[in-house]
C-alpha cells in the first residue's frame, strides 16, 4: 500500500506563515488559522510543504487505499486560498448559499479574499463537513 504523498511534518506552521509575503494574504491565513482553530479545538500542523490542516482521521476506500488526513485545512495558493473540507463539496448537506465570492472543486473551496466571503457561512461549512467526515469514517 503506497502511502499519501502529503504527510504531516512537525515543520513550524508560524514560520510557514510569517514566509507568506503578500500582506493580505497572510492575514487571511492568520485568520484561518483562529477560526479552523476555534472549530476543531486542534492545534494547525503543516501537511507537506504548504498545507495548514486541524486534527486527523484515519480513512479507508472501498478500493482498499486508506491513510491519514486532516479534518479541515487551507493551503495560500498563488490564485486563491484553497480551502480543504471534505472530499465532495456536492454532498447535499453543504449548503454554500449566502457565502459569498467563491469557486470550487471536488474537494476544496477557492477563496481569493476572505472580505469576500461571510465568516459565519464558512464556519457553518467547516464544522458540517467534519460532521460529514466523521459520520463516514467513525
Amino acid at each position: 500500500m503506497t502511502k499519501n504523498k502529503t504527510q504531516k511534518t512537525n515543520k513550524r506552521v508560524d514560520l510557514f506563515l510569517n514566509s507568506i509575503v503578500e500582506d493580505q494574504k497572510r492575514l487571511d491565513c492568520e485568520r484561518l488559522v483562529k477560526l479552523m482553530g476555534k472549530i476543531t479545538q486542534e492545534k494547525p500542523k503543516l501537511w507537506g510543504t504548504s498545507i495548514i490542516g486541524f486534527g486527523e482521521y484515519h480513512y479507508k476506500y472501498a478500493t482498499g487505499r486508506q491513510g491519514e488526513w486532516f479534518l479541515t485545512g487551507f493551503s495560500p495558493r498563488k490564485q486563491a486560498l484553497s480551502l480543504y473540507l471534505m472530499c465532495d463539496l456536492a454532498h447535499e448537506k453543504l449548503n454554500f448559499e449566502g457565502l459569498g465570492k467563491f469557486k470550487k472543486g471536488k474537494g476544496c473551496l477557492y477563496i481569493k479574499r476572505l472580505t469576500q466571503i461571510k465568516l459565519d457561512v464558512l464556519e457553518k461549512l467547516i464544522v458540517d463537513s467534519i460532521l460529514l467526515i466523521k459520520e463516514k469514517y467513525n
